[in-house]
């Protein structure tokens, strides 16, 4: 296949036809490089993961729930070192194309999946999300992307970053693809009926250059459109939490539970970005990871109390357009504190979160998010279905 975006991995050709007949028959995919893959070396990002680890003895289960509802693996896609960061750069393979906006970031870590879907590589793409890693690159490159559930999908056979948080997502251009995928993986048939209430988070729009506001507010009419009842009004109003900081301290103790040992015994060439942030996850306290699990369940209750009345939230998905390519680390750091605060809403409170490619700023890509009540991934799905079909 010819990849016009480097989107894929060169280290390994990984194809697998599925199973003869089935409900994704006929569709081909892309798995990002942290999924297994039976008989091929996971390679996560990094030359030295490549380098120390055997080719895999079993098949992700996410992977294999595809496959055998008949789509097609056509490769495995480009990912951020260990999947640890959201911007799509990797300073050993390249930084995927961004089909639509060239001069500007893929987004990561699922970077290559979403490249690879936004240039038509493949009808759909399997990612992992645990800060925002399909939920942003989706928003960057103008396609659908889904993060379910926390613990919907299985996520053995997969590269861990920080468990309490990954998730299994995936990208498409088509809600009717979305769907089906979405069947496949979560075992559940489409939602018959919608949320009946929209909340229109107005703190968390409030939060974005008035420019971008704009920008969105025909894609936010348009979802009210699909609801029985909209209303503009905060959505976190009372919770006193600071997301980034919380997020942070959890996902930097989870990181290097998973992989400090690893890293002490190899001393991986990491890029930049990478390497700082393993460093400051190494420095985490037990105190501190304390205090951070108390802050998420107050926050993951106050989520669950508001939605738990049939609500489903409308935000940004991102507080703008991807940056450029040529951005300082500095640049991105700073877009990175501005994403996280969004992105982390999800992930603190294991909810389900659509985004859509409803906008557009600069002549670039901009999602819109709807957030649902755990365990509601089939209304999202059914939403996207009938607002873009």
């Amino acid at each position: 296949m010819e990849d016009r975006f480097g989107a894929l991995c060169r280290h390994a050709e990984v194809a697998l036809e599925g199973a003869a007949s089935g409900p994704l028959a006929g569709l081909s995919f892309v798995a990002k490089d942290v999924f297994d893959v039976a008989g091929h070396r996971t390679g996560a990002g990094s030359l030295d993961w490549l380098r120390t680890h055997a080719a895999a003895t079993a098949t992700a289960p996410a992977v294999a729930r595809v496959l055998e509802a008949g789509a097609r693996l056509v490769g495995k896609s480009e990912t951020d070192e260990l999947a640890y960061s959201l911007m799509g750069q990797n300073a050993h393979y390249g930084t995927p194309i961004n089909p639509r906006a060239p001069d500007r970031l893929p987004g990561g870590s699922s970077s290559g999946s979403a490249a690879a879907v936004a240039g038509g590589l493949a009808e759909f793409a399997i990612g992992t999300d645990c800060g925002g890693s399909v939920r942003l690159p989706a928003s960057y490159c103008g396609i659908l992307g889904f993060r379910p559930s926390h613990g919907r999908i299985p996520i053995a056979g997969i590269v861990p970053l920080a468990p309490s948080f990954d998730t299994v997502g995936w990208f498409a251009r088509d809600p009717e693809v979305l769907q089906a995928v979405g069947e496949a993986l979560l075992g559940e048939p489409a939602a018959a009926t919608l949320p009946k209430r929209l909340v229109i988070a107005t703190d968390l729009f409030a939060g974005l250059p008035p420019p971008v506001s704009a920008a969105l507010s025909a894609a936010i009419r348009r979802v009210a459109g699909a609801f029985a009842h909209s209303e503009e009004r905060p959505a976190l109003g009372g919770v006193e939490a600071d997301r980034l900081a919380l997020f942070r301290v959890l996902q930097g103790a989870e990181a290097w539970a998973a992989h400090g040992a690893w890293i002490r015994a190899t001393d991986p060439a990491f890029g930049p970005g990478i390497r700082e942030r393993f460093e400051l996850a190494s420095k985490v306290t037990d105190a501190e990871v304390a205090d951070a699990k108390r802050g998420r369940e107050r926050f993951a209750a106050h989520m669950a109390a508001l939605l738990r009345e049939d609500v489903a939230i409308c935000l940004p998905t991102a507080p703008g357009i991807a940056p450029r390519r040529d951005a300082s680390q500095g640049e991105l750091e700073a877009v990175r504190r501005q994403a996280l605060p969004l992105l982390a809403i999800a992930g603190l409170a294991g909810l389900p979160q659509i985004s859509l490619p409803l906008a557009s700023f600069e002549g670039c890509p901009l999602g819109l998010s709807v957030i649902a009540a755990r365990g509601r991934d089939a209304t999202l799905l059914a939403l996207a279905k009938k607002i873009m079909s």
